[in-house]
């Protein structure tokens, strides 16, 4: 008997989760962007799977450690938690070719745009990726709708209004834009819940 696939809303993690900050790794400088653990709820009491995938090259180039972001995203669940929400799945790349630490230098299949988070995701939670949607700040989260079958929202936080201009140039348009995640997850539960 096959499963039941599951539609899934992919995150972005810095600048759409969380504020903007060069190299976020510390605790004491995540700060949830307004809204956002809202958000998460949203999509929990909808059973839309919560699934964030973000690059952390700053794990390439000897800034943090692996463990660093798994400290950090075990705060973030721990802080999600108190609002009876929560995140399915964390998944992030280490990887960028001009790293300086010899294990992460490289060019990957999971560093966005590349779509190697979306499919290790498809695998391991049985995603069905027609029915879900990539939210993201960056140009690197939109392209993802060139690799895989997903919707895109870009958001104006973090670097968002940047990436509209470069979007813009480049001709490639999100299927949305809106303001911030939680805007963002009340047009995906309008859309999809209430069609």
């Amino acid at each position: 008997m096959e499963q039941t696939k599951h539609s899934a809303v992919f995150i972005d993690r810095d600048g759409t989760l969380n504020v903007e900050k060069d190299y976020v790794h510390k605790i004491e400088d995540f700060e949830f962007i307004p809204g956002a653990k809202e958000a998460i709820r949203l999509l929990n009491d909808n059973q839309i799977k919560v699934i964030v995938i973000s690059n952390q090259s700053g794990i390439a180039r000897g800034y943090y450690t692996p463990n660093d972001v798994h400290l950090l995203h075990d705060y973030i669940q721990r802080e999600l938690r108190k609002e009876k929400a929560q995140i399915d799945a964390f998944f992030y790349c280490p990887h960028h070719p001009d790293g300086t630490v010899d294990e992460f230098r490289k060019i990957c299949d999971c560093r966005k745009p590349a779509p190697g988070m979306l499919l290790q995701a498809e695998q391991k939670l049985n995603i069905d990726l027609q029915s879900s949607y990539v939210i993201g700040d960056n140009l690197s989260d939109i392209k993802l709708q060139e690799e895989v079958p997903v919707k895109t929202i870009l958001v104006r936080t973090g670097h968002g209004n940047k990436a509209l201009e470069e979007l813009q140039k480049k001709k490639i348009r999100p299927d949305r834009i809106e303001e911030n995640l939680l805007d963002a997850v009340n047009h995906i539960i309008r859309t999809t819940i209430h069609s």
